[in-house]
């Protein structure tokens, strides 16, 4: 009798195509759980119209999506036009799940918990009346954090981001430097993760606003976008179809030590006019206090006198914002974004500074310059961001298994840690927690 061949084996997949396979279902993932983010609520049809993708797609993964609690169907669907099923439409559930974001500043530490629009849902500023020593500023951050989310009942975090200026390797976890704070070879992500238990990510803190601007605010489907951060710290990050450009270690963005035009301050590195020398927000309230506008350091109170009418202050905000133009034309030359958002106190809060801003700019170029969307939060903003960007990019890996949400205050003590903190160490007598605050503004980074 003779042998019947055996079939022949389908050989298993290589390790190529499976990376391949995860990163199309994490790329499908990610646009349509966007699609529903912008354009919610929004007909399941609409969005496989929207990504390209087909129906069958967009119902799988907006199922898993609803099991996981990332999406709900909207309470009023819309029927169509002809005979069957109507239209339900889906939209982002923002009441459960929050990023917490840390946004660590020369004087101070912003704590923040976002939800998944990137709104602050509470923000609280950690003084460094301490000093800045690493370990105690991150410890206060993660305890800060802490605080927030035992303030927060019913609030599920998934992932805390963190942001700062100077040089910060995104791969790493790790300030790599920061001259303000004296930090060199900082291991933040470890830092934070080992005291929350929760993952960590961390971004410097333009990039990071880069992201929070395509995602939620002005730059949302710009094709290439410019951000350019004017604080202690000045720095730029750059964007092109979607994509942060980080260079070799992520140092992309040093834009410190460019030589601006008609500067006249001296910079630590022995020239004169160093785009952060000329512009930071300590030489704006050194200026202000050499001719007696202001006692202090913050330039908040330089805006607060200009607001009430000091002729001076008025001056020193819109020849900085000059000059502000004068770099941002710089960078409009060799990079040419399509949009082009600053984060500076007086661009934020005057519209002198920003037409100022946009006359230095010149007109042809004017309207791509706005400021930041998020005026009374950027800092806020800048944290969570850097968590929201890695979230958007997968959201399935990203909340696959999110923690437990905060339970329900109780009058019963416990020393279960909950959502990855030890909520013991958290109440509302933290040492330098300091109470929510009405418009935390954006200053002092």
């Amino acid at each position: 009798m003779p042998r019947t061949a055996a079939p022949p084996r389908t050989p298993p997949p290589t390790t190529t195509h499976r990376a391949a396979d995860s990163a199309r279902r994490r790329t499908s993932a990610s646009v349509i759980l966007r699609s529903v983010l912008e354009h919610g609520p929004v007909a399941r049809s609409t969005v496989a119209r929207l990504t390209g993708l087909s129906p069958a797609s967009v119902t799988d993964y907006c199922a898993q999506f609803a099991a996981l609690g990332l999406i709900r169907e909207a309470p009023a669907p819309r029927r169509s036009k002809g005979v069957g099923r109507p239209h339900v439409p889906v939209d982002l559930d923002d009441a459960r799940f929050v990023v917490g974001g840390v946004h660590v500043a020369v004087p101070y530490t912003t704590v923040a918990l976002l939800d998944l629009r990137g709104r602050v849902v509470a923000e609280r500023r950690l003084d460094h009346d301490g000093g800045t020593e690493p370990g105690r500023v991150l410890a206060n951050a993660a305890d800060g954090l802490g605080a927030l989310l035992a303030d927060a009942p019913g609030r599920t975090p998934l992932s805390v981001g963190v942001a700062c200026g100077g040089w910060v390797d995104r791969d790493s976890g790790t300030i790599v430097e920061h001259p303000m704070l004296g930090w060199r070879e900082v291991a933040v992500r470890d830092a934070i993760g080992a005291r929350t238990g929760l993952p960590v990510h961390v971004d410097g803190h333009s990039r990071a606003l880069v992201n929070g601007e395509r995602l939620f605010g002005r730059a949302r489907g710009s094709r290439s976008v410019l951000h350019l951060f004017v604080g202690n710290v000045v720095d730029a990050a750059f964007a092109t179809h979607d994509e942060v450009h980080y260079g070799p270690r992520s140092q992309a963005g040093a834009i410190a030590h460019i030589p601006l035009a008609g500067g006249t301050e001296l910079c630590d590195c022995g020239r004169t006019g160093c785009l952060q020398a000329e512009l930071s927000e300590r030489t704006l309230s050194r200026r202000a206090r050499e001719a007696g506008v202001i006692a202090g350091v913050n330039p908040m109170h330089v805006v607060a006198a200009a607001a009430d009418g000091d002729p001076i202050a008025v001056r020193l905000l819109v020849e900085r914002a000059r000059m502000i133009g004068r770099a941002v034309g710089l960078l409009l030359d060799v990079l040419n974004p399509d949009t082009v958002v600053v984060t500076e106190v007086g661009i934020i809060h005057r519209e002198d500074c920003l037409r100022a801003l946009r006359e230095e700019v010149g007109p042809d170029r004017a309207a791509a310059v706005v400021p930041t969307s998020f005026p009374e939060s950027v800092l806020a903003v800048a944290g969570g961001s850097v968590a929201l960007d890695v979230f958007y990019r997968d959201p399935l890996g990203a909340s696959a298994s999110p923690p437990e949400p905060s339970p329900e205050p109780s009058s019963e003590p416990s020393s279960e840690p909950s959502s990855g903190f030890h909520r013991d160490r958290f109440n509302s007598e933290t040492p330098n927690v300091d109470r929510p605050r009405g418009r935390p503004g954006a200053s002092s980074s």
